[in-house]
């Protein structure tokens, strides 16, 4: 277990690039399962979440070779499948959430994908239904051990159906979208979700040969192929990551410009920035953060309080709901936060509260912050990193605080955000990673 020493109250600046996204690089890398022909992907992040994938498609026979530090080639033409059911699986599996999305390609070119139940963040109950109902509709049978918490479908032929998912769901999205590519006739997902991640999955699916229409709606229609090649992909930068920058920025008074942010792909979250106040400009494909002293809460036009909720694409995305608060914690105003989404990711403002924050925990899903416009800084403190966005929004509300504050289990940060410490180092940032 490792930890972060930070010292706070410094001002920083300078220039930081995103990696790669997240989200949309562990169904790009499930995907390479879908041929046996060559895939090349690049801003491949270096985090533990999407170098556990990488070693789960290795076990699994897929010939992996770095080009460079964030660029691979994936070969899945001699898989080993008798690695799904072995005990090795099921332990490496069970460590990462994103391996669910294995077992669609692996049931459409091959006619079988197991999975152990999935870990991944504590942040409340994630289900799995939409995922096997849609393989289900395809025409697959599910089984479940439940001793060993193990999930299964097989079909000897998958069948093109119309579906209506019951959620929303990225994950659920990718899966069956990647089991309906090699079906047999045509599949249409109503509800799908059309973030940015799976329209980046259906452009690499399209350029390998599939036939998907309706790309960046909440409708897919994909007509099923006998055989799919293989591509050249890019990752798009990490949306979480540029958010969680402009928290860094905003949080310390500092001035900063991300580099190659891919605007047109960051939905609401400007506008929910501006709406908090904070002020930045758009130079070609970067954003630049000035130095602001304060910065004032834009209540709704009948003056009452400003509410900041989560939604599926293209509403503001839940990961960048806990930096909100963080930053929300020294605007000028008040604000609700309202995590619609999961349970429990609020869970971390009693550590906030703790640095002399004003936030009233109203519920799991709701809270309300009372901005201190920086007339009273928070105060260090030692505390623990939940999981990935709340362990982030914590080193930030750290990187402000007076004094010298210590996180423990920093594994939860990197797992989604890459050599973070060392960026920090770059702009100005005093921390220490301390091994225990």
């Amino acid at each position: 277990m490792a930890s972060f020493k930070i010292e706070g109250g410094h001002k920083l600046q300078g220039t930081i690039t995103p990696q790669g996204a997240k989200n949309e690089v562990l169904q790009i890398l499930c995907a390479v399962l879908l041929t046996p022909d060559k895939i090349t992907v690049h801003n491949v992040p270096d985090i533990i979440d999407v170098n556990k994938l990488i070693f789960i498609l290795g076990e699994l026979g897929v010939k992996v070779h770095k080009l460079s530090s964030n660029s691979y080639t994936f070969q899945a033409d001699d898989l080993n499948l008798a690695y799904l059911e072995s005990p090795e699986f099921k332990k490496d599996g069970s460590s990462l959430r994103g391996s669910i999305m294995i077992v669609g390609p692996l049931l459409a070119r091959f006619g079988k994908g197991y999975i152990p139940k999935p870990g991944g963040d504590k942040i409340g109950r994630r289900r799995l239904d939409t995922h096997f109902e849609g393989f289900i509709n395809l025409g697959a049978i599910f089984r479940y051990n439940k001793e060993e918490s193990f999930y299964g479908v097989e079909a000897d032929e998958l069948i093109g159906t119309d579906m209506l998912l019951d959620e929303a769901s990225v994950t659920g999205t990718a899966n069956i979208l990647m089991a309906s590519v090699l079906a047999t006739g045509t599949t249409t997902i109503y509800n799908a979700a059309c973030e940015p991640y799976i329209q980046q999955l259906c452009k690499m699916l399209n350029n390998m040969g599939a036939d998907i229409k309706g790309v960046g709606s909440n409708l897919l229609t994909i007509t099923g192929v006998d055989t799919l090649g293989g591509c050249e992909h890019t990752v798009l930068p990490d949306m979480i990551e540029i958010g969680s920058w402009i928290g860094v920025a905003v949080m310390t008074r500092s001035s900063l410009t991300i580099k190659n942010v891919s605007w047109e792909n960051l939905g609401q979250i400007p506008n929910v920035f501006a709406k908090l106040g904070i002020e930045f400009e758009k130079i070609d494909d970067d954003i630049y953060i000035p130095e602001q002293e304060s910065y004032e809460v834009q209540n709704y036009i009948d003056g009452s309080v400003l509410t900041v909720a989560d939604a599926p694409w293209p509403g503001f995305t839940p990961d960048l709901l806990s930096i909100v608060l963080v930053i929300a914690t020294q605007a000028k105003g008040t604000i609700l936060i309202h995590q619609k989404m999961f349970e429990s990711r609020l869970f971390f403002v009693d550590k906030l509260i703790d640095m002399g924050a004003k936030v009233i925990l109203c519920d799991p899903h709701r809270a309300t912050v009372i901005g201190q416009n920086f007339e009273s800084s928070l105060k260090a403190t030692t505390m623990t990193s939940p999981d990935i966005r709340a362990g982030i929004s914590l080193l930030i509300a750290a990187l402000s605080a007076k004094g010298t504050s210590i996180i423990h289990n920093i594994e939860q940060i990197d797992r989604g955000y890459e050599n973070i410490e060392d960026r920090l180092k770059s702009i100005g940032a005093k921390i220490e990673r301390i091994e225990n």
